[in-house]
């Protein structure tokens, strides 16, 4: 069984494992194409190279990079028509231009395709969009959906065929695992600091990482952090246009010495974050738009051995499970009153440390998302 991978996501180098896994099957010969970077609000991001065991990979050109819904890869009918595959991962919205091209040109050789969704709101997508998502949904074999939402969303909108729950990538629990105690005292923070700054020193740290955006609920994580008692600091790492006004805030609530912006670090270095944090907070809060679809920092910091609190916005109490703290997206008291707890009770701390790593170890390991996706391939296959 051939298959060609088509990821705008698997250009970060942490990501690979999952391909590594998912070739370790005889049966399977794995290529993935991957464009050269990516854009977002954070900049451009790289491709983060890796050796690639057991598959192979192929960088390909994309045009209007960083556009979510527009962007494409040019070459793609080509690659296709040359490696002749049995089945196309397009891991990708179905309602995104390179979604239907791909599409398209796997149609156009007969290859069988899967398509990958987080969409977990159902909108209604103009012209041309609502055309791509429509030819998608007919010709698709299967679609993976990263979270229970979404697949609401895609049988509201008539798709039928198989529909399976599985996260785009999972942790690779060797790599982000937790420290020794001792290890943890003597891990020196310097290095996450600008202009090589000594750290404030604290017995508690609380983490946030992700954009710096309004919908993150960073505003509700400073509140909260207002009127916390005891010794402590609040690391945040990330980048995106609400920072300013998050620096200014930190200024207004008094703040601005216990609470540092930190830029956003490759998938390597985070790690070393997370062992320098005593809790990490996702304290998102919903909009008309959009609801967060699954929270990939939570299971990291979970694997490391971090706490975590997450409010209950979207997947989030899914993916915490009983193994960490929730609270009511936007109650700031609430969310102050389980940061108390955490930083009061080393005990609980312990417990949902534990509690924490074995949930990402029973659900979320590269292992198991690799698995479970072969899976669906097998099916698609078989189907056919």
């Amino acid at each position: 069984m051939r298959v060609v991978i088509l990821s705008k996501a698997l250009v970060v180098g942490a990501y690979h494992s999952k391909l590594k896994q998912l070739a370790a099957h005889p049966d399977l010969d794995l290529i993935a194409v991957v464009p050269p970077s990516w854009r977002d609000e954070r900049g451009e991001l790289p491709l983060e190279p890796t050796p690639a065991e057991g598959y192979q990979f192929i960088v390909t050109p994309i045009r209007f990079n960083g556009n979510f819904h527009l962007h494409y890869y040019p070459q793609f009918n080509r690659l296709l028509k040359q490696l002749k595959p049995d089945l196309v991962h397009i891991d990708e919205e179905p309602y995104n231009l390179a979604t239907f091209l791909a599409q398209r040109s796997a149609c156009a050789i007969k290859a069988r395709t899967v398509f990958f969704s987080w969409q977990n709101l159902n909108r209604t997508y103009p012209p041309p969009f609502r055309w791509f998502e429509r030819y998608v949904l007919k010709h698709a074999a299967a679609g993976i959906v990263g979270n229970r939402d979404s697949e609401h969303v895609w049988r509201a909108k008539g798709y039928r065929g198989p529909l399976t729950i599985i996260p785009q990538v999972g942790v690779e629990p060797d790599i982000f695992k937790p420290l020794d105690e001792r290890d943890r005292g003597s891990t020196s923070e310097t290095s996450l600091l600008p202009n090589g700054r000594t750290p404030v020193s604290s017995d508690f740290v609380i983490g946030y990482a992700g954009r710096f955006v309004e919908e993150k609920g960073i505003d509700v994580l400073l509140k909260a952090l207002s009127g916390l008692s005891g010794d402590w600091r609040a690391d945040l790492v990330g980048s995106g246009p609400e920072q300013a006004r998050l620096a200014e805030l930190t200024q207004h609530l008094k703040l601005a010495d216990r609470v540092r912006f930190l830029p956003w670090m490759p998938s390597a270095q985070i790690i070393n974050y997370y062992h320098s944090i005593d809790v990490l907070v996702l304290p998102s809060c919903s909009r008309p738009n959009w609801k967060e679809q699954f929270g990939r920092v939570l299971v990291d910091a979970m694997a490391c051995g971090v706490p975590v609190v997450g409010s209950t916005c979207g997947e989030i109490p899914n993916v915490i499970g009983e193994a960490g703290l929730i609270f009511p997206e936007g109650d700031v008291a609430a969310l102050r009153a389980q940061l108390q707890r955490l930083h009061d009770d080393a005990t609980l701390r312990r417990d949902l440390a534990q509690r924490g790593r074995q949930r990402v170890l029973d659900h979320f390991t590269q292992a198991q998302i690799a698995q479970k996706t072969y899976e669906v391939y097998c099916n698609v296959m078989r189907d056919a």
